[in-house]
């Protein structure tokens, strides 16, 4: 797993696994979901992130998994 944040854009993106992606599903105007033809999740994007998680949840992520900025 990786994950990748866009300051500029307040975006994060959660790479699950290798694949190419079949179709994006919108979950809600902040959430969306990539998965393959097989329907297996590639990667999650999170729009507005420090409107959807709190700072102190967002340094928890910094210091438990590699985020790349």
């Amino acid at each position: 797993m990786k994950i990748k944040y866009d300051k500029n854009a307040d975006a994060m993106y959660i790479y699950l696994r290798k694949g190419r992606i079949e179709k994006t599903i919108k979950v809600n105007n902040q959430l969306l979901i990539d998965v393959d033809k097989k329907g297996n999740v590639i990667g999650i994007e999170i729009l507005d992130v420090f409107h959807q998680i709190p700072k102190k949840e967002i340094g928890k992520v910094y210091s438990e998994i590699p985020v790349y900025i």
